[in-house]
């Protein structure tokens, strides 16, 4: 069956607000995944639940094949954003990019202080400071989207900006922290596949199928190299031509735009979920109020809940009172503030980062887990309590 997708003749700004609308219906699903995780691994089926995700199929377990596989397409997918945001989107110019660029940042470095405040001295954890960084851009689209109308697009396009650098930031952080070791062989062969890539794009092909089969040939490189396998989706995605080849880059068969809007649904309904599903089940039971608030799981759940919006809100606040950059146009401060708690909504890619920082199934990564899920709940209930009564700028 042929593809649809050149028929649909979508501008780029009608497909990026379809992708909006897919990433935030998304959320919704990654909450209830979630939710039955956590019901799952707190039932009479938890045995079962772990066991399934650590079964082993064709040398890797299920849980790999989830974190290390399908994310790769997760990541595919994030390249795709990063790059059509900094060519011809929100962040196609300086003067865009220096509001959210330094929210995010700043969203990160705080974070991370407020976590090593409470971590610092102790072994082990300080390994995952980069855990509360992260603004899981789905959920916190989800929860905005349930507020409706009464918050002004300006606040929905720049939660997007800063979740789309910060996804930037928690790539570079993987790639230089969490890799502890390097196959120099295996590095040289996903550098020469991802050479090819750059040659056809500069060739002009733009037909998807050669950059997929060599990107997956990237991944198994990338995989055996040391380096998390799914960067191999962020590299791929940067070597996908942006332009048709035929015209302007509204045409619909441009090869970047058209990936994307076909992977956006899979990854929204289907890969998040799943790692949602297989990540987020922490077993409640027997837990004692020291575990609950160990410096590991306080630490991250403070970086989020408050890390997270001192950091982004402050920054936004002194660039506008200083002319420095313009503040979202039709927002009120209390609606900034609002955009601010909800960035402390971390979900995938801090659990992402978590399993990296201390080790699928180990003690640390269940007290991260738990820290996670109670910060981005926290930052979720705020951020919908300080913008359900929050009104426009006339």
């Amino acid at each position: 069956m042929a593809n649809p997708l050149p028929k649909l003749a979508m501008r780029p700004i009608k497909m990026i607000r379809a992708l909006l609308q897919t990433q935030a219906a998304g959320g919704y699903v990654l909450m209830l995944a979630a939710a039955l995780a956590m019901i799952v691994a707190n039932s009479a089926w938890s045995e079962t639940y772990v066991h399934t995700l650590h079964v082993y199929v064709a040398g890797l377990s299920v849980l790999h094949w989830i974190n290390d596989g399908l994310m790769a397409i997760f990541f595919l997918l994030v390249g795709l954003e990063i790059k059509r945001e900094f060519l011809i989107g929100e962040m196609s110019s300086w003067p865009r990019r220096i509001l959210p660029g330094a929210a995010a940042l700043a969203g990160m470095a705080v974070p991370a202080a407020v976590f090593l405040a409470f971590n610092a001295d102790v072994p082990g954890n300080a390994r995952g400071w980069a855990i509360p960084s992260a603004t899981d851009i789905a959920f916190a689209l989800g929860v905005l989207a349930l507020l409706g109308p009464r918050i002004p697009g300006s606040i929905k396009l720049l939660l997007t900006a800063i979740a789309v650098i910060d996804d930037l930031g928690a790539i570079v952080v993987i790639a230089v922290a969490y890799t502890s070791s390097l196959n120099v062989t295996a590095l040289a062969a996903a550098a020469g596949i991802a050479l090819v890539m750059l040659f056809l794009n500069r060739r002009g092909v733009r037909l998807i199928w050669p950059y997929l089969l060599l990107g997956a040939a990237l991944w198994a490189a990338v995989l055996l190299s040391g380096i998390h396998a799914t960067l191999a989706g962020v590299v791929t995605a940067l070597c996908i031509p942006l332009t048709s080849g035929r015209g302007p880059v509204e045409a619909a068969d441009c090869p970047l735009l058209r990936l994307e809007h076909a992977l956006a649904p899979a990854v929204a309904f289907a890969i998040v979920p799943i790692f949602g599903f297989a990540n987020a089940g922490v077993d409640l039971r027997g837990l004692s109020l020291d575990q609950a608030v160990a410096p590991l799981p306080l630490g991250i759940a403070a970086g989020l809940v408050l890390g997270k919006q001192a950091g982004i809100f402050a920054t936004i606040m002194l660039l506008a009172r200083t002319n420095f950059a313009d503040a979202p146009v039709g927002a009120s401060t209390r609606q900034i503030w609002g955009l601010s708690i909800l960035c402390g909504i971390g979900f995938t890619m801090s659990l992402f980062i978590a399993a990296l920082a201390y080790g699928e199934g180990s003690a640390q990564e269940a007290g991260a887990k738990l820290g996670i899920i109670a910060g981005s709940l926290i930052s979720a209930l705020l951020g919908v309590a300080i913008l359900a009564g929050s009104k426009r700028e006339c």
